[in-house]
């Protein structure tokens, strides 16, 4: 801890966890806007969409017997999409361990009231015992990276390769950042305002040659709205995975994405986004790992995510004065460090536990996450002494 205030400042003080800082260099001027107040039916406006859809593709490394669409509504939406329109046709696995996927679980216990699924729940900051998750059976919904309590799946091995059912994967903040073990998932949604630092409102939608299978085969009980149609006389709408979108989306976020694409691209692809998220994910662990006021909230090292990275105030003196004292001086830091322009939005989610939570994603860069670390230990200084 230190009582001075520190010298530097975060370049970029963006943190946020979504919407997140837009690409180092970003400049709306540098965005193509040829294709704006043009239809999106037109020829440019599908190219452009075909574009993005490529990009991402070539970016993420997608099989290319998988197909990609964008969809309405950010990552709830792709996700909302698939749940209405793959499940019911056998069992289900419900994996939460923070508040996506608890909402995933209302969905199908509360809205579609599938009888036959089982929830398997675990706190913040531990996943739940995938051993209990039937992957050759069932079909399982999950989140790779739990967006608001830091908590990731280590890998896929826990997934069945031979598996019979669906594997349906939220994946909106550790697309770009992590890498997907495409074999083991059928269904993979994310928003390109996560780890890419796009404009919000879309999301995109990945389907499994087997996810495919099941919606052409097979047709829910429930009635769906136009939105979440993917399928015509029992086939797959293949103009939706070719840049046809579902509704209308804002040609301005599609260039804002096809920007990020290309900067991705430019350092290198995958690898270099991963070792950008990595870097300072480990600018944080390092600090933390001196510093005896904080603590991961993620309690395993193998499944802390190097993008949401959440953390608690484990101080022995504030911890003895109460759950108010630290979400009191865990609010109080963040407030100051946004008033001041260092750090914006870096408390915690309003479901999790008290504490911080600051993006680490690849549009980040690590001199800002290093420099940000001294302003916390500054920071907590102060609200420590409010206390006294």
């Amino acid at each position: 801890m230190t009582e001075t205030v520190p010298a530097v400042r975060p370049a970029r003080p963006h943190f946020s966890s979504g919407p997140c800082a837009k690409r180092p260099g970003w400049n709306a001027a540098a965005l193509d806007t040829s294709s704006l107040g043009r239809s999106h039916r037109a020829k440019i406006g599908k190219a452009k969409l075909k574009l993005a859809i490529d990009l991402t593709r070539e970016i993420l490394q997608v099989p290319a017997d998988y197909r990609i669409g964008i969809v309405p509504a950010s990552d709830t939406g792709a996700v909302e999409m698939a749940l209405w329109s793959l499940l019911g046709a056998r069992p289900v696995d419900m994996l939460a361990w923070e508040s996506f996927g608890e909402g995933w679980v209302t969905d199908v216990v509360k809205q579609l009231k599938l009888a036959d699924a089982r929830v398997i729940k675990a706190g913040y900051g531990e996943l739940p015992d995938l051993a209990q998750v039937d992957t050759k059976t069932r079909d399982v919904v999950f989140t790779w990276n739990g967006t608001t309590s830091g908590v990731r799946v280590p890998d896929a091995d826990w997934i069945a390769a031979d598996r019979e059912g669906l594997m349906i994967c939220d994946a909106t903040s550790a697309a770009f950042a992590q890498r997907l073990d495409w074999p083991k998932l059928d269904v993979v949604t994310f928003s390109w305002q996560k780890v890419l630092g796009g404009e919000g409102a879309h999301g995109i939608l990945i389907l499994s040659p087997r996810a495919v299978a099941r919606l052409e085969s097979y047709t829910p009980a429930w009635p769906l709205p136009k939105i979440f149609r993917m399928t015509k006389g029992g086939k797959i709408v293949e103009g939706i995975f070719q840049g046809e979108t579902i509704n209308t989306p804002s040609m301005l976020c599609v260039e804002d994405y096809i920007d990020a694409l290309e900067w991705a691209k430019s350092l290198g692809g995958l690898d270099a986004l991963v070792a950008r998220a990595d870097a300072n994910a480990k600018a944080i662990a390092d600090w933390v790992a001196k510093t005896p006021w904080v603590a991961n909230l993620a309690k395993v090292e193998a499944t802390q995510s190097n993008t949401s990275v959440c953390l608690s105030i484990v101080d022995p003196d504030v911890v003895a004065k109460g759950p108010e004292a630290v979400a009191a001086v865990a609010k109080g830091l963040a407030a100051t460090l946004d008033k001041l322009d260092v750090a914006y939005d870096i408390g915690a989610y309003r479901d999790a536990p008290p504490g911080l939570r600051i993006w680490c994603g690849a549009t980040v860069d690590t001199a800002d996450v290093a420099a940000l670390t001294h302003w916390l230990d500054w920071a907590f200084a102060q609200e420590k002494a409010k206390l006294a």
